[in-house]
């Protein structure tokens, strides 16, 4: 009777185990990987943001706006952009404006083998150093689209994966005060999507720069928005420090 009773508690004990351990399994394989859609920040810094893959007649009015008003944004620029205005790159460099890859052909990417990732970010980003001698550290997915391989590739050759927390629509055909309107909502710690060739984004600008003023925000480049280090991400795309510290922007 002992015998079988021990018997039964080992059994039990078996069952929990595998059951306890395949549950941790489960939870590993269902670890999704998450992209930086915005920073947990108090210090009322956002970061304004450029796609580029169409077109370059706007681009250094964009600039030039940005600087009246001593913003510093960030220019998401795609392989073959990159191949027909290595000039224009040159110049959002030497400007002092931040930039990232976005793709080499601007691919759906969660559909792309690992080689094939791999190949869309490290050429993009060799490009944008081969014309400005600077590392690229930020990445923007084509479309937003990604998956857990799209964001291990990157996070591989030293990218930060970027995504947004306002978005402009400007590529919609909205007037300026409609993308000016949309982008008015941002906070502390948001990033925001604009393109760089959108047919209204050169007249939404000054409204945007004035009306984020009025709520005290102030900008920076996305790479001085974001921790680098000891932070996690949560469900939502929010960067989180681990550990509390005063946000300063370099």
């Amino acid at each position: 009777m002992k015998q079988t009773i021990a018997a039964v508690s080992i059994t039990l004990v078996c069952v929990l185990l595998i059951c306890c351990m395949g549950g941790y399994a489960q939870a590993f394989a269902d670890k999704r990987e998450i992209p930086i859609y915005c920073v947990d920040r108090d210090d009322n810094y956002v970061a304004i943001s450029f796609d580029a893959a169409w077109g370059a007649d706007k681009t250094r009015r964009i600039m030039d706006i940005c600087d009246e008003y001593g913003v510093k944004a960030t220019f998401f620029l795609v392989g073959f952009w990159i191949d027909k205005y290595p000039d224009i790159v040159a110049e959002i460099a030497a400007r002092g404006f931040e930039i990232g890859t976005h793709s080499m052909t601007h691919p759906q990417m969660s559909k792309l083998s690992e080689t094939e990732c791999y190949n869309e970010l490290f050429g993009s980003a060799k490009k944008i150093f081969d014309i400005t001698g600077k590392q690229v550290t930020l990445f923007r997915p084509p479309f937003g689209d990604y998956n857990n391989q799209l964001i291990t590739v990157a996070k591989s050759l030293g990218l930060y994966t970027i995504q947004w927390s306002v978005d402009s629509l400007d590529w919609k055909g909205f007037s300026a005060l409609q993308i000016a309107q949309r982008v008015q909502t941002a906070q502390s710690g948001d990033i925001i999507l604009c393109h760089n060739n959108s047919d209204h984004i050169v007249e939404a600008l000054p409204l945007i720069f004035e009306a984020l003023r009025l709520k005290n925000l102030k900008f920076c480049p996305i790479g001085q928005l974001i921790y680098t280090e000891n932070y996690t991400v949560d469900s939502s795309g929010k960067q989180i420090r681990n550990t509390p510290a005063a946000n300063s922007v370099v």
